[in-house]
């Protein structure tokens, strides 16, 4: 079962939480107050050399562009809670410990959907390289890593799964 499918977003349940969240935020909070900003700003007279409404107006666009791909994803969604998943192979969902054969260092990274990887919570996308790399190995294999520094070949140390 592949989980690169176009039409389906495979998330974790605090992905999903997470998109949830900020959808409400935007919806709640941003796009009100962006209201109110092309208000203030539309007040202040000719809208053709107003920098202020310019603005608010861009802004307005990026909120809408925001709530619809979210709205999209979530619509979208393949939840994926990784506390059920029972596997030796490395799939969505996975936390994997790896050992960098080059510099000897360990490093932990749990494989998420792409609204939710936060490499500096050692979170990576299921699109990362490094995801892709990994998917379909076991404890114990070898994984070469195209990365912007080149080549990097790592061991996998761990492969667990729950959040």
């Amino acid at each position: 079962m592949s989980f690169l499918m176009s039409d389906r977003v495979p998330m974790t349940p605090r992905g999903k939480k997470m998109l949830e969240e900020k959808l409400k935020h935007l919806k709640s909070v941003e796009r009100p107050k962006n209201i109110l900003d092309i208000e203030t700003a539309r007040a202040h007279g000719d809208l053709s050399e107003n920098a202020e409404y310019s603005a608010a107006k861009e802004k307005q666009g990026q909120i809408h562009a925001m709530i619809q791909d979210i709205e999209y994803h979530l619509g979208a969604a393949h939840v994926i809670d990784p506390a059920t998943i029972e596997s030796d192979k490395i799939v969505f969902g996975a936390t994997v410990t790896l050992l960098n054969l080059d510099t000897d260092e360990k490093v932990t990274y749990t494989i998420v959907g792409k609204h939710e990887a936060k490499i500096e919570e050692g979170s990576v996308s299921i699109e990362s390289p490094i995801a892709r790399a990994l998917i379909g190995k076991t404890e114990g294999d070898e994984a070469r890593v195209q990365t912007p520094k080149g080549i990097r070949e790592f061991e996998i140390i761990d492969v667990k799964y729950g959040e």
